[in-house]
């Protein structure tokens, strides 16, 4: 067996970073994880991760936790403690992805993950992408800064279509097709979802995920940000991506080639799968999740995507060819708004409604222009923006 793969772990107390360790730990010998980064929201169960992993580095984002976690380490290694690194506050996470891991796993929600994922890609290392945000917000930065084959996607869908596209060249591919749950409010209409509660909207019907992407995928603000990921991924224009909705959320994506095949990746919803695809590429590792039973009945349906109820991803495929900054303020004001949303002081439709008109009043810089300065600059402008027309709903 060769040498384990060394691996940081961002986002390690999360939906994704905690099933990373699931396949890491289920896998002994494959993986030696070197440094752990988190929001700090959780202090014990980081201290319990370094424990479990023997990592050597911690870091959390919110300074104000770092004593708390000094002491869960203590308290749980004794004098072991005194030989973990311990780093603090909104570069702590950058500082560990740049240091040249074998794999940066980026399981991080939101933007903040931007400057982590250029840090990895700058340090080297293969950067298994589970923080879509970062790639929709800085794609030219990011796509400037990867080398062939350095990025691979550990959302599912994207997971689908990078090992679909093993089965053919890249001019050989007509489009790709994104597959959506549809999220809990498929089927209904504009007035039916109006006056959905956040606990509607986080009652996912397949999947177990963060608030925020849960409230995203209720939205199809999620379905939005992928594709325009998918876009920068694969360079496949918005155009040539189309999404359907898939209530058994079995097949993951398609890619459909010029001679009429498609290929797509079928297995039931689990997201270990592709976090384990993301820490071992381009192999396979043995008995990550089960597959699919042949021996039962089943039943796959596909049905086009309501576009006037959810207008999320036709605003997608406007900003990704607006600018080189719509994608990031997109994002942004959505971030603003789900959140608003989440604290109970706006409604379910105001967060892509808001989104829309953030997106009309944003200039824009060109894609070749575009700095990290220029990203952050848009984004701020958009939250604030955003806090502005919310606070007026």
């Amino acid at each position: 067996m060769s040498a384990p793969r060394s691996v940081t772990l961002l986002g390690s107390t999360g939906s994704i970073g905690t099933q990373a360790i699931d396949v890491v730990t289920s896998h002994p010998g494959r993986f030696r994880v070197e440094a752990l980064a988190a929001g700090g929201a959780d202090v014990e169960l980081l201290a319990a991760q370094v424990d479990l992993l023997g990592a050597r580095s911690v870091a959390v984002a919110d300074a104000s936790r770092r004593d708390d976690l000094v002491a869960a380490l203590a308290a749980r290694l004794g004098p072991r403690a005194a030989e973990v690194e311990v780093l603090a506050g909104p570069d702590a996470a950058t500082e560990l992805a740049g240091r040249g891991a074998d794999v940066v796993l980026n399981g991080m929600t939101g933007s903040v993950g931007l400057r982590p994922t250029l840090a990895a890609l700058h340090g080297g290392s293969t950067l298994a992408l589970a923080n879509k945000e970062s790639l929709v917000v800085g794609g030219p930065l990011v796509r400037a800064a990867a080398a062939p084959d350095q990025i691979v996607p550990v959302d599912s869908e994207h997971s689908a279509i990078a090992q679909a596209l093993r089965g053919g060249r890249a001019e050989e591919v007509r489009r790709i097709v994104l597959t959506a749950s549809g999220g809990p409010f498929r089927g209904r209409t504009r007035d039916q979802i109006e006056p959905v509660t956040a606990e509607q909207a986080l009652a996912h019907p397949t999947w177990a995920m963060g608030p925020v992407v849960t409230v995203n995928s209720a939205s199809l603000m999620n379905k939005g940000l992928e594709l325009i990921e998918a876009h920068l991924l694969f360079d496949v224009p918005t155009d040539d991506i189309t999404v359907v909705v898939h209530p058994q959320s079995v097949v993951h994506s398609m890619v459909e080639f010029h001679d009429g095949s498609t290929i797509a990746q079928a297995s039931p919803p689990d997201m270990r799968l592709p976090i384990a695809l993301g820490l071992s590429w381009p192999d396979r590792l043995d008995v990550v999740s089960p597959p699919c039973d042949w021996s039962q009945a089943a039943s796959w349906t596909f049905e086009p995507l309501d576009d006037a109820t959810f207008p999320a991803v036709g605003l997608a495929r406007a900003a990704a060819s607006a600018s080189g900054t719509h994608p990031a303020v997109y994002n942004a004001a959505n971030e603003q708004g789900v959140a608003a949303f989440l604290a109970g002081r706006i409604g379910f439709l105001d967060i892509v409604d808001t989104v829309e008109r953030v997106l009309a009043e944003h200039d824009g810089v060109a894609a070749s222009e575009v700095t990290l300065e220029a990203v952050e600059a848009a984004e701020a402008w958009a939250r604030g923006r955003a806090d502005a027309l919310l606070a007026r709903t």
